[in-house]
């Protein structure tokens, strides 16, 4: 488990490559496991709500895994060494699920949901929705622990879990498209920005609106 990251990458084509990467491999299984812990915690509820309303709180589920190019960038610029221990403990957004609501308040609702269960444990939260980025981004970003049950043992591994409106992801995909743009000089970018952040205010004055209009909505009789 002491392995060099970088060496791993060094060493794809050794001949003892899959020994050299085996520790790699298997963390990085361990977080593939428990990302679809958290998916599969997430379409229950889902369905569940199908059940009682006839509709759907959740409109997407997204999930990733950093690669080692990003793993070891991030470690390398927070001057961490480069180890799988140090991954482990440093790195808490490896395994990442976006979940796409309908509305915000049906955000909130999940996230209390997901948190309740008491196989969750909540590591850390950051309300991008109650307090926006300076450049208008909005989400809730929770990094919770899980465990997984394996032949014999059970781990807990760290999982970041995102929540968008529909609204919100439409602007954070486009910002982060438009911000990777070439050759812009300092005054397009400042353009650029300005535009972005009358755009989010834009999506989050629908938000508030769609919230408005579907407050009619009867109470959650699932919800404690």
């Amino acid at each position: 488990m002491n392995d060099e990251l970088e060496e791993l990458l060094k060493s794809c084509l050794d001949d003892d490559y899959e020994e050299k990467s085996l520790p790699y491999r298997q963390t990085m299984t361990y977080y593939r496991c428990a990302l679809r812990e958290v998916e599969t915690k997430f379409r229950v509820l889902d369905e569940q709500f199908s059940m009682y309303y006839d509709r759907n709180p959740i409109e997407n589920i997204e999930t990733r895994i950093k690669s080692q190019t990003s793993i070891m960038k991030k470690l390398k610029n927070r001057g961490l060494p480069l180890t799988l221990e140090s991954m482990q403990e440093n790195l808490f957004d490896i395994a990442g699920i976006r979940v796409i609501g309908s509305f915000v308040d049906d955000i909130y609702m999940l996230a209390k949901l997901l948190l309740q269960q008491d196989d969750v444990h909540l590591i850390e939260r950051k309300d991008y929705i109650a307090h926006p980025k300076p450049n208008g981004y909005r989400s809730l970003h929770l990094i919770i622990e899980t465990p997984i049950f394996l032949a014999n043992e059970k781990r807990w591994i760290k999982v970041e879990v995102q929540f968008r409106t529909i609204a919100m992801d439409l602007w954070a995909t486009l910002e982060h498209k438009l911000r990777y743009k070439k050759d812009l000089s300092p005054e397009r970018l400042e353009e650029m920005a300005t535009d972005l952040y009358e755009a989010a205010e834009i999506c989050a004055r629908l938000d508030e609106k769609m919230t408005k209009l579907k407050a009619s909505e009867k109470k959650h009789p699932i919800l404690k």
